[in-house]
């Protein structure tokens, strides 16, 4: 059954301190919106109240099916669409988000339980790449030789390859699909097939009346949910050329094994366990705030978070008395509200899994000096998914706590006597996003940077996401694949070269040699 938007309300006052109306989720294909043939669903939260805001289908096999062929019927017509007319789209859905935003931030806040700043970011993010992909006419230029060899020309194109896969996480549930994947494959001119993230996945659908609303034709974006048990059929479908997913390491290996020996494109972001070396000539302050962010920002529900620090044994101490004073002046409460500065965790089971971690670190002998279990909470929380910053100190490579991802606001502290010893510790790890220092010195940070394994490194700065013009460049267990999101990386997982040569006769006759003219010297 067609429907008008991407849910239906089946009762109202489930949720009065938020969305306040139960609503049954659809699936977007060919165009319309349509209330899924599925007998299953599952609940979707506020994770600041606990309440059940949201039921989610877990499409059949044949709705997959659907949306596959609805990108697949579409894409030669997008694709023969001229690149300045499909960036025209772009253009109208940037304005739409300038003109949405208070409204999707709102949202983001509500399924998600970000902050008011985290969720705005997380949309200006997806924005920022749009604005990125409305230069695809440039950014999709070849390149050509007049006379590469004598009296033959060749031209080099880019183009678009067909129908695209994407497979989300839930903890950016907008800056992801429709930042990271979905501006840049469909200004190249490919089609898209969405798997929404299933803890968040109003925002992705939201986003997409605004795509439809921008003038994008019917098919180019097609959005499903589905059950996690289910995707393998889509990753081995023929008719998905390329898949791009973000999710953790070992999931994401399985899905870059299958998809590549399948024949296709794959980008795989996986899990890290940043961490930062802090010296000793530090900006003591400073250095502490820039962690707090980094942190508990986003309620360390991010890859790009910062777990954990490795610091100087000389300034240890000071260290830790500033970044507890400053973690406890956190104000946890519902993500919607301006005073909020630490939001929930996404759901029940994660809050039990983070907490489950924090129990570990205990037992393996670390040192629980701030314990963000059980926090306080204002009344209207106290059913939410909360867990409040929590600091451990004397952490060694021993333990889980200080090498696996945790994803939450737990920070895990190592004391080390020396610079060198500090990066050898961060280069032990399996995983290689983010990797950052805090310093004075520039001699400390040149080395530093030349040095760590991370593939985005930050000098003083604690969250080191470049700007989407140069990509997301995480390494080792962090990223599987050879072209990474954004950036020129981008462009080129989208598209594939294509070269024409020509040459041109003036008289009927001659002789043709094996090499037909390209040899390029005689």
């Amino acid at each position: 059954m067609s429907m008008k938007r991407y849910f239906s309300v089946v009762e109202n006052g489930v949720d009065p301190q938020g969305q306040k109306e139960l609503r049954k989720l659809t699936l977007h294909i060919n165009g319309e919106w349509k209330e899924s043939a599925s007998s299953s669903y599952r609940d979707c939260f506020n994770p600041s109240t606990g309440a059940v805001i949201a039921q989610i289908p877990q499409c059949t096999i044949a709705e997959m099916d659907e949306a596959v062929a609805s990108a697949k019927a579409a894409f030669a017509a997008w694709a023969a669409t001229p690149v300045g007319n499909r960036t025209q789209v772009l253009f109208r859905m940037k304005a739409l988000i300038d003109k949405h935003l208070n409204e999707l931030t709102e949202l983001l806040c509500l399924e998600q339980g970000k902050t008011i700043p985290e969720s705005k970011g997380d949309i200006l993010k997806a924005q920022e790449v749009i604005e990125f992909a409305c230069g695809m006419p440039h950014l999709m230029k070849g390149e050509s030789i007049m006379n590469v060899s004598s009296g033959y020309d060749t031209v080099q194109y880019r183009e678009p390859l067909g129908v695209f896969l994407g497979l989300v996480p839930w903890n950016f549930p907008t800056m992801i699909p429709h930042g990271w994947m979905i501006p840049i494959c469909i200004a190249a001119g490919n089609t898209f097939v969405l798997k929404a993230a299933s803890n968040a996945p109003q925002s992705a659908m939201r986003m997409l009346e605004l795509w439809t609303e921008a003038g994008l034709p019917k098919g180019v974006i097609n959005l499903i949910t589905a059950n996690p048990k289910d995707v393998d059929h889509l990753i081995a479908h023929p008719d998905i050329v390329g898949v791009s997913f973000v999710g953790s390491s070992s999931i994401g290996l399985e899905v870059y094994k299958k998809a590549g020996a399948a024949g296709k494109r794959v980008q795989v972001l996986g899990e890290a366990k940043n961490h930062a070396l802090v010296l000793s000539d530090c900006k003591l302050d400073r250095t502490a705030s820039g962690i707090i962010n980094a942190f508990c920002g986003c309620a360390g529900e991010r890859c790009m978070a910062l777990p954990t620090l490795v610091v100087e044994e000389k300034i240890a101490d000071a260290l830790l008395e500033v970044l507890v004073r400053k973690a406890k002046d956190l104000k946890l409460g519902l993500a919607h509200k301006e005073a909020t500065t630490l939001g929930p965790l996404v759901n029940a089971k994660h809050k039990e899994s983070v907490e489950a971690c924090i129990a570990k670190g205990i037992s393996e002998g670390a040192k629980l000096v701030l314990d963000g279990r059980n926090p306080e909470l204002p009344a209207e929380c106290q059913d939410g998914f909360f867990v409040g910053p929590t600091i451990f100190d004397h952490v060694t490579e021993k333990m889980s706590v200080g090498r696996e991802e945790i994803f939450g606001p737990v920070l895990c502290i190592k004391r080390v006597k020396s610079f060198e010893e500090g990066l050898t510790i961060m280069n032990n790890s399996l995983f290689a996003n983010g990797s950052v220092i805090y310093t004075q010195n520039g001699w400390a940070a040149r080395e530093f940077a030349h040095r760590t394994h991370g593939g985005m490194v930050g000098i003083n700065v604690g969250i080191p996401v470049p700007m989407c013009v140069f990509g997301f460049t995480g390494h080792k267990r962090s990223f599987f694949g050879d072209l990474h999101v954004m950036g020129t990386d981008g462009v080129r997982f989208y598209t594939e070269l294509k070269n024409v040569t020509s040459t041109w006769f003036v008289e009927d006759g001659g002789i043709v040699d094996t090499w037909d003219g390209m040899l390029g010297k005689k």
